[in-house]
C-alpha cells in the first residue's frame, strides 16, 4: 500500500467511525488541556515569586539574628539567638565592596492624622532604603543619614497611607501619631505595590532607633547589605560572616544571599511545575487505557473489513500498521486539540483573573503532545496485533 493510499485509508476509518474517534480523541484531549493548563499556572507562579524577589536586586545580602543547627540527634535542633545590634550594622557598612546597609525592624501600629486613624505596617529602617530596596521617592526625600540613636522623628509615607490619612492633600511637612507619638512627614514614596502578600505602599518609614524603642525591642530583625555587582555573592557572604563572628565571637546569625534564595524559590517552583505536569500526565494515562479498550473493541467491529483486507492480499504486516497509525492520528489530534483548549483556556482564565499569573510552558507541552503520539502508539499495539491474527475466511464467512 502505498502512503498516500494509507493515509487515505486511516482517515476514511475515523471518520466512518466518528463517535469512537471522537471519544479516543476527546480523552487525549482532557489531558493535554490539563497538562498544558497546570503547567502554564505553576510556570506563571513561578515567574511572578522570581519576579517580586529580583524587583529588589540580586547584589543583595540579608543578616538575620540566630543561627539554626543541626546536631546528630534526630530533631535535636538549638535555635542560638542573640541580638544583632544598630552598631553591627553600622561596621558592616565599612567592609570593602559594601555600598549600603539597611538595618531593619518590622512592626504594626496605629497612625493617626488630620482626624483619620488606620492601622498599618510600620518599617523601622535606615536612610539607604531607596538605594538598597530600589525605591524612588515621589515627593520630599528619605529619611535623613543620621546617627541611629539620635535620630529625629521624621516619618516617610507609602502612596496609600498618604492618601488615606490626608485624601487629596499633600503630606509633606505634615504632622501625625505613630503609636501615640509626634512625627513630621518628609516624604512620600513612589508606589511600589505588593511584594509576598506585603502591600508596601500602605507602610509608613521611620528612623529604625525609634522604631526599636517603639516595639520595645533589642535587636535588628535583618540588615540588609547592598554590596558591588561584580564581587561574587558566595565571596561577599563569607566575608560577612567571617567578620560578624569576629565581633561576636561564633557563628549566632544567619547569612543568606538574594542568589540562594532565588535558586531555593526556583527549585520549588520548579518541583511545583513538574507536579501539576504529573497530575496532567495522569489525564494522559487514563487516555491511553481509553485507546486501547476503544481500539480493541474497533478489531471486533471491523473483522469484515480486516478479513476483506487480508484476502485482497494485504499482509499482517500493513494490519498492524493500519490499526497503529490509526491509534497514533487519533492521539495526535487529539493533542493538538488539547493544546489549542489548554492554551486557549490559560489565556481565558489569566483574562478573567488578572492577578493569576499564568504563562504557558511551551516545553511541557509540546512533551505532553509527543507523550501522546505515543501512548496512541503503545495503545493500539495490542489491538493491532490482534487484529493481524484475525483469519479471514473465518471472518468473511461470520460476515
Amino acid at each position: 500500500m502505498l502512503p498516500a493510499d494509507f493515509l487515505r485509508f486511516t482517515f476514511t476509518s475515523i471518520r466512518a467511525h466518528r463517535a469512537r474517534s471522537l471519544l479516543t480523541g476527546l480523552g487525549i484531549a482532557v489531558g493535554i488541556a490539563a497538562v498544558v493548563l497546570l503547567t502554564a499556572i505553576g510556570e506563571g507562579l513561578q515567574r511572578y515569586v522570581l519576579q517580586e524577589f529580583t524587583q529588589f536586586g540580586t547584589n543583595l545580602i540579608g543578616v538575620s539574628p540566630g543561627k539554626t543547627s543541626t546536631h546528630g540527634m534526630s530533631g535535636a535542633i538549638i535555635s542560638n539567638v542573640r541580638p544583632l545590634t544598630l552598631e553591627d550594622a553600622a561596621a558592616l557598612e565599612r567592609l570593602p565592596d559594601v555600598q549600603a546597609v539597611v538595618p531593619v525592624i518590622q512592626g504594626n501600629a496605629a497612625v493617626e492624622a488630620d482626624g483619620r486613624t488606620r492601622r498599618t505596617m510600620v518599617l523601622g529602617v535606615g536612610a539607604a532604603v531607596p538605594a538598597v530596596w530600589r525605591m524612588e521617592v515621589a515627593s520630599g526625600r528619605f529619611l535623613p543619614a543620621e546617627e541611629a540613636r539620635r535620630a529625629r522623628a521624621f516619618v516617610v509615607l507609602g502612596r496609600k497611607v498618604e492618601r488615606e490619612l490626608f485624601g487629596g492633600d499633600s503630606a509633606l511637612g505634615q504632622r501625625l501619631r505613630v503609636s501615640g507619638e509626634s512625627y513630621r512627614v518628609l516624604g512620600v514614596m513612589k508606589s511600589k505595590g505588593q511584594f509576598l502578600g506585603f502591600d508596601l505602599d500602605d507602610a509608613v518609614y521611620l528612623p529604625v532607633a525609634r522604631a526599636m524603642a517603639m516595639f520595645n525591642r533589642e535587636s535588628l530583625m535583618e540588615v540588609d547589605i547592598l554590596y558591588h555587582p561584580r564581587v561574587d555573592s558566595e565571596d561577599m557572604a563569607k566575608r560577612v560572616r567571617e567578620f560578624l563572628i569576629r565581633r561576636h565571637g561564633e557563628e549566632d546569625f544567619t547569612v543568606v544571599t538574594q542568589d540562594q534564595m532565588l535558586d531555593v524559590l526556583g527549585d520549588v517552583m520548579g518541583i511545583l511545575t513538574l507536579a501539576v505536569g504529573a497530575l496532567g500526565g495522569i489525564s494522559l494515562a487514563v487516555a491511553g487505557v481509553g485507546i486501547l479498550t476503544i481500539m480493541t473493541i474497533g478489531v471486533q467491529e471491523r473483522r469484515a473489513e480486516i478479513g476483506l483486507l487480508r484476502a485482497l492480499g494485504g499482509s499482517r504486516r500493513l494490519i498492524v500498521i493500519i490499526f497503529m497509525g490509526e491509534a497514533v492520528v487519533l492521539a495526535g489530534v487529539g493533542g493538538a486539540a488539547g493544546l489549542a483548549a489548554g492554551g486557549g483556556g490559560a489565556l481565558l482564565l489569566h483574562a478573567l483573573v488578572p492577578a493569576l499569573p499564568v504563562r504557558i510552558a511551551w516545553d511541557y507541552a509540546l512533551l505532553a503532545e509527543a507523550v501522546a503520539a505515543g501512548i496512541g502508539l503503545a495503545a493500539g499495539t495490542l489491538p493491532a496485533y490482534q487484529a493481524a491474527q484475525v483469519d479471514p475466511v473465518a471472518s468473511l464467512r461470520d460476515e
